[in-house]
């Protein structure tokens, strides 16, 4: 697994931004922008689906212009782009999803996000996840700082709609309490806050879903895999990454056994 030490690397630049400097502002500012952009529409008295089109478009442009600008050479994996063949190429990838969690978005939730996470060769080098609704940013520099745990069942975070067979399975085996949230990048945050200990998803998602999210929660010290234990690999020629786990270090194991044994 990609330990926090490989979250260091040097910048292909065209300004003085660091990766993680850009990555952070990046999400801070398309979380911004998405906000901003809600209130206005729904002020207008648009339909939801227009309220989550507009903002998936808008995400992606002011992401994909600043990358255009700041990092030209670097490849880009962007749920809302097109294919950048580049990045079969590249070792550097920027991988993003601008507006993770659109429904909650257009429902007016707050826990949708924004991810922006930098892959290279076989590890990441800068990773942010904006909460803009709540107007807060994890980075992976600095690294957010987990919390002990201070209570005797383990919070187990789900979907708002449906919790995965494999969540169901681990919630009954450790006792935990369900939580319930929508976007993937709020449920895998809730973990580096300590509001809760598990997210367990098998339902299938895309690597723009877990990358910004992964690298935070690795840089917090937190157990990052696939479901099976092993590790998260990123620029795969399949979009697809279909399983994710985010647990407490402590919590890993249970969690595994209670999978696969």
């Amino acid at each position: 697994m990609t330990t926090p030490d490989a979250l260091a690397g040097d910048p292909v630049a065209t300004s003085s931004e660091s990766d993680i400097q850009l990555a952070t502002r990046l999400a801070v500012d398309a979380g911004r922008l998405l906000v901003g952009l809600r209130h206005e529409l729904q002020a207008q008295g648009l339909p939801m689906w227009e309220v989550m089109d507009h903002g998936d478009a808008a995400g992606h442009r002011l992401i994909a212009d600043e990358l255009r600008e700041h990092r030209p050479h670097d490849a880009v994996l962007d749920e809302e782009g097109a294919e950048d063949p580049r990045r079969f190429e590249s070792d550097r990838v920027w991988i993003i999803d601008p507006l993770d969690g659109t429904r909650e978005y257009g429902e007016g939730r707050h826990d949708w996000a924004v991810h922006v996470a930098l892959w290279d060769t076989d590890h990441f080098l800068a990773g942010a996840v904006a909460l803009p609704a709540v107007d807060r940013v994890l980075a992976t520099e600095p690294a957010p700082v987990l919390p002990a745990m201070d209570r005797d069942r383990p919070r187990i975070v789900t979907s708002r709609t449906r919790a995965p067979y494999a969540a169901v399975v681990v919630a009954n085996a450790l006792g935990c309490e369900p939580v319930r949230l929508g976007s993937a990048g709020a449920k895998a945050m809730a973990v580096v806050t300590g509001d809760a200990d598990i997210y367990l998803h098998d339902g299938g998602m895309y690597q723009w879903d877990s990358a910004a999210p992964a690298a935070v929660a690795i840089a917090a010290g937190l157990h990052v895999s696939r479901v099976d234990g092993s590790p998260l690999v990123y620029n795969e020629r399949s979009e697809w990454l279909p399983d994710f786990l985010v647990c407490r270090q402590e919590l890993a194991q249970p969690v595994l056994d209670a999978l696969w044994k």
